[in-house]
């Protein structure tokens, strides 16, 4: 038994814990005292108080209301009104999920109707909001992880003991160092390594989807510092494919330890990796995992919410901070050792509020180094302001529609296409333009789904909108999935004047090709450029004014296409810090970091923003490249 869990037990009466469990750095505690379960006496808390750490006390199994029974009286307490949907019980835990539209009345007025729930039933009931759209995905997420409750159970409480096979009260002093296995002076397979005496941790595992050679396209996982078998865990900051997209690789290769990230991170990183596989069948590459390494992905995941403080290694603690970019998306806090280091890893981030979510945060309790993103870092970096970017997309969706063509605008899946929504819903209400039917294609449904089931991580004035139905952007009547390819040649041939949202961003496979290849020829139609495209990417080659484009054809020969619809870059909507922004934030960073690292930009980018921060500020800056070791204690 760990050295921490026997530390409780001696506060607590012989007699009244039956198991104790480790999720993760959380210690649970079972009781078949039914009254010890309902009333303890703050004993609980003064323990928590006392060892500054997580601890919940459950019923046994063996003393939980059969769940028929549960069932019944759930559906008996719950009021109307709270749109109660699905109930799930997790028999393992002694907990039951509970999905409401309305998860405030489901609660209870100062958790009354849970304090019930548990009285008359045993069980620990956990609210869950219905999305206001049905995500299918995330119900299958769900179910995942109840089908693997009892492999669940073990994983985390063998990811506990890692936590405390070691605890003791004071820490000893080690060293702390960041190993560039990706995203140094580029954008995209974002990969570092980060090394204590004690730990091993690697921040994100990504691919460049635009690389022109596959040696570029993965993480430099061949580095000798790196060795999969003593990875103890994965942070990932949020759910891009340059972020994201090389994990289920890891599990394909033996890793069996847990990543952590916020829960729609979890759910969307889930639909990109299984979207990975599709678009790689559908153009006859075999895939680089299955669907099997995306169902270890979520069966490890361990989420936690912005704020929420947890211990992941015997020697570093992490809290998860908004950083503005897509929904989800987190700065990653590291507190390494007792004081030793104070790190903050801010992964892409956005300090400037956008239509769905707020700012960056840049408060935090201690910061001795920042590692800084610097995609619009650098002085070539025209800055747009958003109210122009919206302005300039009305004037070229009414022109376009005018003249009878489509406006062709591939987008990310995640962030960027729900902020394409939003403002087309915006442009219609305000009356700058007449509505047409906008065809969402690729998995933007999909992702636009779990943002309805997330609506705490928007900012206030999109939760509103969400919590009305009748107001809900996303509901608007203009949109329309495409589900087929037979729709889609449909809207491509025979549908008048519209809008097309589609993946990928940067024209490297998906949807938004299969459109290219169709609309290119007619210049009644427009090409809008809302995301950033990578260096060697198709996106990037026509910005930069190519105008004959090779795709594959029939018999595998490739066919020649000009490109002669018109071209229209709009930067203002980008997830991304401006260069402005980025400096702001490092200005109101509270405590301003002693050192900057400035990682995932185009090489000049990184240098002229490492430069003008050491100018401006006095700080210690340095821009690394893949394979650089950097100490930091």
């Amino acid at each position: 038994m760990s050295k921490i869990i026997k530390e409780i037990l001696k506060s607590l009466p012989e007699d009244k814990i039956s198991d104790a469990q480790f999720e993760g750095a959380n210690i649970v505690l079972y009781t078949k005292d039914k009254e010890f379960f309902l009333n303890n006496e703050g004993l609980i808390r003064k323990i928590v108080d006392d060892i500054k750490k997580r601890i919940e006390l459950r019923p046994d199994p063996s003393i939980t209301c059969e769940q028929g029974k549960a069932e019944d009286e759930i559906k008996r307490i719950m009021p109307a009104d709270a749109g109660m949907g699905s109930i799930i019980f997790d028999p393992q835990r002694s907990q039951v999920v509970i999905e409401a539209e309305k998860p405030g009345l489901a609660i209870g007025k100062q958790g009354s109707i849970l304090r019930e729930i548990r009285e008359k039933t045993s069980w620990v009931p956990l609210i869950r909001r219905t999305p206001a759209i049905r995500s299918v995905l995330i119900e299958n997420i769900r179910g995942v992880l109840y089908q693997n409750s009892d492999y669940r159970r073990k994983f985390l409480h063998k990811v506990g003991e890692r936590i405390y096979d070691s605890w003791v009260r004071e820490k000893k002093e080690g060293w702390v160092r960041l190993s560039y296995l990706g995203s140094a002076r580029e954008v995209g397979r974002s990969c570092i390594l980060l090394q204590t005496n004690e730990s091993r941790v690697l921040l994100d595992c990504g691919i460049n989807v635009a690389a022109s050679a596959s040696e570029l396209a993965y993480p430099l996982l061949e580095a000798p510092e790196f060795d999969i078998q003593k990875l103890d865990a994965i942070i990932l900051s949020h759910a891009h494919t340059d972020h994201c997209g090389f994990i289920p690789y890891l599990y394909k290769y033996g890793f069996k330890g847990p990543v952590y990230c916020t829960p729609p991170t979890r759910d969307i990183s889930a639909l990109l990796m299984l979207d990975a596989i599709k678009i790689q069948r559908g153009e006859n590459k075999e895939p680089l995992f299955t669907s099997e390494e995306v169902k270890e992905f979520v069966k490890h995941t361990i989420t936690l919410d912005y704020g929420e403080v947890t211990d992941i290694t015997p020697d570093i603690r992490i809290t998860f901070y908004n950083a503005g970019h897509i929904l989800g998306s987190a700065m990653t806090h590291l507190h390494i050792g007792n004081g030793l280091h104070n790190l903050l890893y801010s992964a892409d981030s956005k300090y400037g509020k956008t239509s769905l979510l707020d700012p960056a945060v840049t408060d935090f309790p201690r910061l001795e180094s920042l590692m800084l993103e610097s995609t619009y870092g650098g002085r070539d970096c025209v800055t747009v302001s958003k109210e122009e970017s919206d302005e300039y997309m009305g004037v070229v969706i009414k022109e376009t529609v005018a003249r009878g063509g489509k406006i062709l605008i591939p987008t990310l899946g995640v962030g960027r296409s729900q902020e394409i929504m939003m403002i087309i819903v915006n442009l219609i209400k305000q009356g700058s333009i007449e509505p047409v039917p906008v065809y969402i294609d690729g998995m933007v449904w999909d992702v636009t789904a779990i943002h309805t089931a997330y609506p705490e991580y928007l900012n206030a004035a999109m939760r509103r909108q969400i919590f009305q139905k009748d107001q809900n952007p996303f509901l608007h009547e203009v949109f329309r999935e495409v589900g087929s390819v037979k729709e889609r040649m449909q809207i491509i041939e025979e549908t008048g004047p519209c809008i097309i949202v589609a993946t990928s961003g940067m024209l490297t496979g998906g949807p938004s090709v299969e459109y290219l290849k169709h609309l290119a020829v007619n210049p009644k139609n427009s090409l809008v450029f809302v995301s950033y495209q990578g260096e060697g990417s198709l996106g990037r080659r026509i910005q930069r004014g190519e105008r004959e484009i090779n795709f594959p054809g029939s018999g595998g020969r490739q066919e020649m296409m000009k490109v002669n619809m018109e071209i229209h870059t709009i930067e203002g909507f980008s997830g991304h810090s401006n260069r402005q922004q980025l400096l702001s934030f490092v200005n109101r960073c509270s405590p301003r970091p002693k050192k900057v690292l400035v990682n995932h930009g185009e090489n000049s980018r990184c240098l002229d923003l490492a430069s003008s921060i050491h100018k401006m500020f006095r700080i210690e800056t340095v821009a690394p490249r893949n394979l650089d070791a950097v100490r930091l204690k």
